[in-house]
């Protein structure tokens, strides 16, 4: 008995302070509990407030400070927003081309040595803009200023030997820009199943204000006056440009539409068929009949010699409005070859050729090929030199004709000359790449019978040239 009771007050001394324990977990518990209901109430409060985006006097505080700091960041990156919208997908090219040239006198109008200088800018924006479904709609503007028409030579076959000369005709002292290019173009995809990336067949549709040579008659090697020769001569088809069959405006752009289609089946082996209709002569700038009188067709392939690129292009033209030497405008015809071939990783070799069909035309055959090189070998591989040869053919009519065709005023036909042979022209150059975004290029030229001229002397012309651009 005895120890039962002393076993129950040993139990109930044990069991007072658990249960006064457990009363003190009961309670922080429930202190808890409504602690992370008032919590939760006021979340939700908060979630509320937030879901509108307007500003309330019942809003809590801290939703007013949010919204208030949203609709400071909203005025800051919207116009940021739009405006990264609205450039995405622009690209924006530009460059300015400065030269200084000099000729002897021997090779002058003016019988005199003769210095110039001149100066080029270009701006090329492209955006996209006007698509139609899976059609991917571009366009291209072009605009161009600069100073300076250059050195006077005598009479040449070739038009200039400085194309990157530009002035607008109002005078020297006028160097604001004209509008050179504006063209809307439209891809559309051919032949895919799902996706229009698949696409290996495409046409394009060009329309607009353009340089003809942007599309026919392209030369990976001798193409871009403001960075390879600058010999009219060699930067395009002479019969074409210094020859003047393209008829384009004074600055040599002209209106009309291209139609392309190209095939991209077979990589490496790309090939494409191009025709283009312009207007020429009076219509080329707008002050005539606005009629497609050029037209001109190309066919065109990608090349390999040692798993090196290169292209091939041929192509036909026929212009209703050619200006010829007897000043009376006929029909003019021909065609034409450009090739580039990269035979060594260093090297790529070029040539054209262009034959006359129809026309009373000054020369009427026009071969140039050239060569350049990268200058890896010596350790300078963003620089290169250029070496290019030509010949100009005198054309049978003008043989003839020459002794009275460039008679004075009062057609003294002892003023003329007898023509015949062929004007040969060269070019060397070295492009100096000084970093990234300016170009130093020495140039020499040395043009031999120039205009068929056989008694004429050897013009000799050197130059730098200097480049800057992004």
């Amino acid at each position: 008995m005895r120890r039962t009771l002393i076993a129950a007050l040993l139990a109930a001394g044990f069991a007072t302070p658990a249960l006064a324990a457990d009363d003190a977990v009961l309670a922080e518990l429930k202190r808890l509990a409504a602690r992370i209901e008032a919590l939760e109430q006021q979340n939700k409060s908060l979630q509320q407030a937030l879901a509108n985006e307007r500003l309330s006097e019942k809003d809590p505080e801290i939703v007013s400070r949010i919204k208030h700091l949203e609709t400071q960041v909203d005025a800051v990156k919207g116009p940021a927003t739009k405006l990264a919208e609205a450039l995405d997908g622009v690209k924006v090219e530009g460059s300015i081309t400065t030269v200084a040239q000099r000729a002897t006198g021997t090779g002058t109008a003016a019988g005199v040595d003769q210095s110039r200088t001149n100066y080029r800018g270009d701006l090329n924006v492209t955006m996209p803009v006007g698509s139609m479904g899976d059609n991917e709609g571009s366009f291209f503007t072009h605009l161009r200023f600069g100073q300076g028409t250059g050195v006077g030579l005598r009479s040449t076959y070739t038009s200039t030997p400085n194309t990157t000369a530009f002035e607008k005709t109002s005078g020297p002292d006028d160097s604001f820009a004209i509008l050179a290019q504006a063209w809307y173009q439209l891809k559309m995809p051919l032949n895919y199943s799902s996706r229009k990336e698949d696409a290996r067949d495409h046409l394009y549709l060009t329309v607009g204000k353009i340089d003809p040579f942007v599309f026919f008659d392209q030369n990976a090697a001798a193409d871009d006056e403001s960075a390879k020769f600058m010999n009219n001569a060699f930067v395009h088809n002479p019969l074409l440009d210094s020859g003047g069959d393209i008829g384009a405006d004074r600055y040599g752009f002209q209106p009309g539409a291209i139609l392309k289609y190209e095939n991209s089946s077979q990589k490496g082996g790309e090939w494409a068929l191009s025709l283009g209709a312009f207007s020429s002569g009076t219509g080329a700038n707008f002050s005539g009949a606005n009629r497609s009188s050029f037209l001109i067709a190309q066919a065109e392939m990608n090349t390999r010699f040692n798993f090196l690129p290169g292209s091939l292009r041929a192509y036909t033209w026929s212009n209703n409005r050619a200006q010829n030497y007897d000043g009376v405008q006929r029909k003019n015809a021909g065609w034409g070859v450009s090739v580039d071939q990269k035979v060594l990783e260093s090297l790529t070799l070029f040539g054209r050729y262009g034959r006359n069909t129809s026309g009373v035309v000054r020369f009427d055959r026009a071969l140039t090929l050239g060569a350049e090189i990268e200058g890896t070998p010596w350790g300078r591989s963003a620089d290169s030199i250029g070496l290019a040869l030509g010949s100009l053919r005198t054309s049978e009519r003008f043989r003839s004709d020459s002794p009275t065709v460039d008679a004075d005023a009062d057609g003294n036909p002892d003023f003329g000359f007898q023509a015949g042979g062929h004007e040969k022209l060269t070019e060397l150059y070295y492009r100096f790449k000084l970093n990234n975004a300016i170009e130093l290029s020495p140039n020499f030229q040395w043009v031999r019978t120039p205009g068929g001229d056989g008694t004429a002397s050897t013009i000799k012309v050197f130059g730098l040239r200097a480049k800057l651009g992004f």
